[in-house]
């Protein structure tokens, strides 16, 4: 029942089937109520009396025919109102659709007009009371009865005036609050491609050149002997191992609800789903579906666990580099703790970076790595290694963007970042906050 309501008061967009049906339900019900009320006043009003200014069938024929006239109330209300007051004079059912009218035009016009058209609704009753050769009543009777209704009649219409706007202006404040939150919904997915982005880089850039470094060395080494072979085939298929999990753990677990057996595919549905290995491209088919589809669920039904490298963990990343090869010289002036696991996390990465960078451009040369600060301090982190002499024909190819990336890490941390050749060497520095909260 009050959804009902709520229709007939506040219209729905217009043109659609619902609001063609509700506009003629209004109509209905405006018709019907015009005639329910001049037929009740027709005896109230003594127009049945041999006095009354004409005879009782021809005030009720004025007054059906005033009611029917209110089916145009919509496209002409001010018209309709206009036209309808001057039967106030001589019909009394005629006050009923003149009450409608009212009511139509407040809510489309201004309310000074609305209330000078009461006025001289009120002032018809003079007229009539006049045209009268012996009333029943006195003349403030019918005065104070139409100014009643009258002003009831432009009040409830103003408020159903008003009533919309508001429901109008909540409607476009809602349709705005949900384009917002479909914005900031886009902008989080963009966020966090871009997040998953910058972990696959870190994560594969790092074990990759590892194993370009190796399968380097074996294809110039051709009189290698066969343990030296074995050792760097061992620290390819290690690297290998390392950079699958690793990546495996920056995309993230698929996860498929009990409930939603055959509704995914059976290429991510999980790893006992075959028993056979994917080839290449099912792998890579597999990845990218895993990322996209993380992307757009928002972590509804894949949910991203990426690596969280800890402070703590820079002496393994530094002892696996020696295996490689690599001579690392590693100075730390006792750093305090770091306050928060996304410094720590930031810090171990751009060590990574500068070891990674080092391996693909220099990789004959050697590394430092000096750390400072920490607690209460800032802590200072700088990898610097030899600039090659002479061009490299098979280095591992650069992106170009590990750098960068290292850079918006430490700007999103709070800190600073520079790079670049100095003197005969390339040097990577970041400082990051490390004071306590």
């Amino acid at each position: 029942m009050s959804s009902l309501l709520f229709a007939l008061l506040v219209p729905g967009p217009p043109g659609s089937r619902q609001a063609r049906l509700r506009d003629r339900t209004a109509d209905v019900i405006a018709v019907l109520s015009a005639l329910a009320y001049g037929a009740l006043m027709v005896p109230l009003g003594d127009a049945t009396s041999p006095h009354a200014a004409i005879p009782w069938p021809a005030d009720v024929v004025i007054g059906v025919a005033c009611a029917l006239a209110l089916v145009v109330r919509r496209r002409r209300p001010l018209a309709l109102c206009l036209a309808l007051l001057p039967f106030g004079v001589v019909s009394v059912m005629a006050t009923g659709p003149t009450l409608v009218a009212l009511f139509t035009v407040a809510i489309r016009h201004r309310a000074r007009l609305v209330l000078a058209l009461a006025s001289v609704h009120v002032g018809t009753g003079v007229v009539y009371y006049a045209l009268q050769s012996d009333p029943p009543f006195d003349l403030w009777v019918d005065l104070v009865l139409r100014a009643v209704t009258g002003l009831a009649a432009v009040g409830w219409g103003l408020f159903l005036k008003a009533y919309r706007h508001l429901t109008s202006s909540l409607r476009a404040e809602a349709a705005n609050a949900q384009a917002q939150a479909e914005m900031r919904m886009d902008r989080a997915r963009l966020t966090e491609r871009t997040r998953i982005a910058r972990e696959m880089h870190d994560v594969l850039a790092h074990r990759m050149s590892m194993v370009s470094l190796h399968a380097g060395a074996l294809e110039v080494r051709t009189d290698a002997r066969p343990d030296e072979i074995a050792t760097a085939a061992r620290a390819i298929r290690v690297s290998s191992h390392l950079a699958l999990e690793e990546l495996r753990s920056v995309i993230g677990v698929l996860r498929q609800p009990s409930g939603d057996a055959g509704g995914g595919d059976a290429r991510v549905a999980g790893p006992n789903a075959h028993a056979t290995s994917p080839s290449k491209h099912d792998v890579i088919v597999m990845l990218a579906e895993g990322l996209e589809r993380d992307a757009l669920n928002g972590g509804g039904r894949v949910r991203v666990e990426p690596p969280q490298p800890r402070f703590s963990d820079l002496p393994d990343l530094l002892t696996e580099a020696r295996s490689s090869g690599m001579r690392i010289d590693f100075v730390s002036l006792t750093p305090g703790s770091v306050p928060s696991v996304e410094l720590e996390r930031t810090a171990y990465r751009v060590v990574q970076e500068g070891l990674t960078n080092a391996r693909k451009h220099a990789p004959d040369g050697d590394v430092e790595v000096r750390l400072d600060g920490g607690g209460g301090h800032d802590l200072r982190i700088l990898v610097t290694n030899a600039l090659p002499h002479k061009p490299v024909g098979d280095r591992v190819p650069g992106s170009g963007t590990g750098l960068t990336g290292v850079g918006e890490r430490v700007a999103l941390a709070g800190g600073r970042v520079e790079y670049g050749a100095d003197g005969d060497r390339f040097r990577l520095e970041a400082w990051l906050p490390c004071h306590e909260q």
